[in-house]
């Protein structure tokens, strides 16, 4: 199995395809695999680097807490363990969190940045959902939390959708069948790095062109987040899914897909 130690911990990672590297950065409680549906198609393109954050799948899981600085110093060291100078990066949620920061701390190894559901820092809801998330990690069987992700992140033309929801049924079950599930202490680590997230004052800073996507019904990040991150990036790109939540990526899978892939073409 592919590890390299960097940042003193060891972390997990896989490539796909072939080309110029794009280092993908998922997001709160999730493995570098959930972006299978995405790599499907840029790795046509791009030689994809799907990663395991700190605390989640084959990667370290330390007591935390975590910060996004140094979860981007993670990313910045598995890039020099693999001999790559610069990269694409594409972050979702907790993970352009973590692009941010590598943005700010080590720009010279991002060459073009996709934030999905971002934010620039916590109000006080968005703390309590995080806190709520751990509370439930610690009473819940894995099939409760999966629902209750789900909840979280599902848009209501997502449950409405029977195809959507039958799959919704799908991936819990197959959370209570997870060999290798997120320890407690390992999302402990995680949200808190996601509380603590304050880079607005920096993002001015940020040279480098970004494209910023958003989903009008999100309940997790609203759109307001997304908006504020997309307003202090200079000259960033913005597009925001309407009826779509946290999970737009997925809700709007095939025109995500094309649409971020042109654009990282063309930067």
């Amino acid at each position: 199995m592919p590890t390299v130690n960097g940042n003193g911990i060891n972390i997990y990672y896989e490539t796909r395809g072939q080309g110029e590297p794009l280092l993908l950065i998922m997001g709160i409680t999730a493995p570098g695999s959930v972006w299978e549906k995405h790599v499907a198609a840029w790795e046509k393109e791009f030689q994809c680097i799907l990663m395991d954050n700190r605390g989640v799948g084959r990667s370290d899981k330390p007591p935390g807490p975590y910060s996004t600085e140094m979860m981007a110093d993670d990313c910045a060291a598995l890039l020099d363990a693999l001999g790559i100078a610069q990269a694409r990066v594409v972050g979702v949620s907790m993970g352009s969190t973590i692009a941010q920061q590598l943005a700010i701390r080590h720009p010279d190894k991002v060459r073009s940045m996709v934030l999905m559901c971002p934010w620039a820092r916590c109000d006080q809801k968005a703390r309590a959902i995080f806190e709520l998330m751990v509370d439930c990690k610690a009473r819940f069987r894995a099939e409760e939390f999966s629902r209750f992700i789900q909840q979280l992140i599902f848009s209501k033309a997502s449950w409405d959708d029977p195809d959507t929801f039958q799959g919704m049924l799908a991936d819990r079950k197959a959370a209570g069948l997870d060999p290798n599930p997120q320890p407690l202490v390992g999302l402990e680590g995680q949200a808190a790095a996601c509380m603590a997230h304050h880079a607005l004052e920096r993002l001015p800073s940020v040279a480098i062109p970004t494209f910023v996507v958003g989903g009008a019904d999100d309940e997790f990040t609203p759109k307001w987040m997304t908006e504020e991150v997309a307003g202090a990036i200079p000259g960033s790109a913005l597009h925001i899914y309407p009826d779509s939540g946290h999970a737009f990526h997925w809700e709007n899978l095939e025109d995500f897909n094309e649409r971020v892939l042109k654009w990282l073409l063309n930067n």
